[in-house]
C-alpha cells in the first residue's frame, strides 16, 4: 500500500511543502507541455458531478504525455451491481499508475488510500475536503499578493458545506491571516472549523453583513455558491440561496491588490458586471488549477521539483 504519497487532505501538508508545490506549479506554468508522464495512465473516478475538476486533471495528465482512463457517471460502471468501494479501487489500480477520485462521502478518498497500491488524489469528497482546489487556490493567492503571509481573506457565503473554504482555512494556518467569515446563520463557518482556527492561533471574525465597507478589509474575497445538492430541506435553500450577491458597485472601496476568487461554478452570487472589473480573477484562478494538478500527479508519483526543472522537453 503506498497512503504516504497520496494527497488526501491539506491538513497534511507543511509550509515547506505547500511552497515546494507552488514553485513545482510555476515550472509547470512556464512550460505545461512536457513528456515527464509519458508511458504512465492516469485513472479518473469520478462518482460525482464535476466539470473544471475533472477536464483540469485530465489536461495535466494530457500535457505530461500521460494516458487518461476512467468515468465520469457511476451509473455506467460496477458499483451499480453492488460492487465496494474497495473492490473498484482494486480493480483500478491494476490498471494505473495514480487514482484521481471525486466522491460524494465524506472520508471516501482517505479510506480509498488506505486500501489502494497506487497513490490517490482526491479530488473531493462530499462536503469534506478539495484539496487540489485548494493548492490552486494558494498558487493564484502567492501569484496575484507575491506572498500568502499577513493576508486579510474573505469567505463568503456558504461556508457550512463549502468544503474549498475549509480546506483553505487549515491549509493557510502556516501563514498567519486573518478570516472573515460572511455567511447567514444557516450557512455558518462549522463550529469543528473555529475550534480549529483557535487552536492554531488563526485570527476570525464572523460578520453577516456584505457591503463595501466590509470588503474594503480585504486582500482576498473568496466567493462561494450556495450548493443546492448539499441541501435536504429545499425551502432552506431557496432562504438562503440569493442572500450574498457581489456587484461591481461594491468594489468602490477594494484595496488595489485585492483579487476575488471562486472555485467555480458560480450561479449568481457573483454579478455579471464584476467579471470586467481589475479586480476578478476567478477564470485566471481556474486555469491556474492546469499548474497546481501537474505538480500534484508528479509528486504523488515521485518526480521532484529538479526532475521538473530538468524536464523542458516540449511535447
Amino acid at each position: 500500500m503506498n497512503p504516504q504519497r497520496s494527497f488526501v487532505t491539506i491538513a497534511d501538508l507543511s509550509r515547506e511543502k505547500i511552497l515546494y508545490l507552488i514553485r513545482m506549479a510555476e515550472e509547470f506554468e512556464a512550460f505545461p507541455n512536457r513528456d515527464l508522464l509519458k508511458n504512465r495512465i492516469v485513472a479518473t473516478l469520478f462518482f460525482e458531478p464535476s466539470t473544471r475538476t475533472r477536464l483540469s486533471f485530465e489536461t495535466a495528465a494530457n500535457r505530461l504525455g500521460a494516458k487518461v482512463i476512467g468515468f465520469t457517471d457511476p451509473k455506467v460502471t460496477s458499483s451499480t451491481k453492488g460492487e465496494t468501494l474497495k473492490d473498484t479501487i482494486m480493480m483500478v489500480s491494476n490498471y494505473a499508475d495514480v487514482i484521481v477520485m471525486r466522491h460524494y462521502l465524506e472520508g471516501a478518498a482517505q479510506y480509498a488510500s488506505e486500501v489502494s497500491p497506487v497513490p490517490v488524489v482526491n479530488a473531493g469528497d462530499g462536503a469534506n475536503q478539495h484539496p487540489s482546489q485548494t493548492m490552486l487556490d494558494l498558487y493564484s493567492i502567492y501569484k496575484t499578493q507575491g506572498r500568502l503571509d499577513d493576508l486579510n481573506i474573505l469567505l463568503v457565503g456558504d461556508l457550512k458545506y463549502g468544503r474549498t473554504v475549509h480546506s483553505l482555512l487549515m491549509a493557510m494556518r502556516h501563514f498567519n491571516p486573518t478570516f472573515h467569515f460572511i455567511a447567514p446563520k444557516e450557512l455558518a463557518m462549522p463550529e469543528e472549523y473555529k475550534v480549529y482556527c483557535r487552536e492554531h492561533g488563526i485570527r476570525y471574525e464572523e460578520h453577516e453583513d456584505f457591503n463595501a465597507d466590509v470588503i474594503a478589509k480585504a486582500d482576498i474575497l473568496y466567493m462561494t455558491r450556495v450548493q443546492r445538492e448539499r441541501f435536504t430541506d429545499l425551502m432552506e435553500y431557496e432562504r438562503v440561496k440569493d442572500v450574498y450577491i457581489l456587484r461591481a458597485a461594491m468594489l468602490n472601496k477594494a484595496r488595489e491588490n485585492m483579487k476575488i476568487l471562486h472555485p467555480l461554478p458560480r450561479v449568481n452570487e457573483i454579478a455579471y458586471d464584476v467579471d470586467n472589473d481589475p479586480h476578478a480573477y476567478y477564470f485566471e484562478q481556474a486555469r491556474n488549477g492546469l499548474y497546481a494538478r501537474q505538480a500534484i500527479i508528479s509528486d504523488v508519483l515521485g518526480f521532484t521539483l529538479e526532475d521538473v526543472q530538468n524536464n523542458k522537453l516540449q511535447l
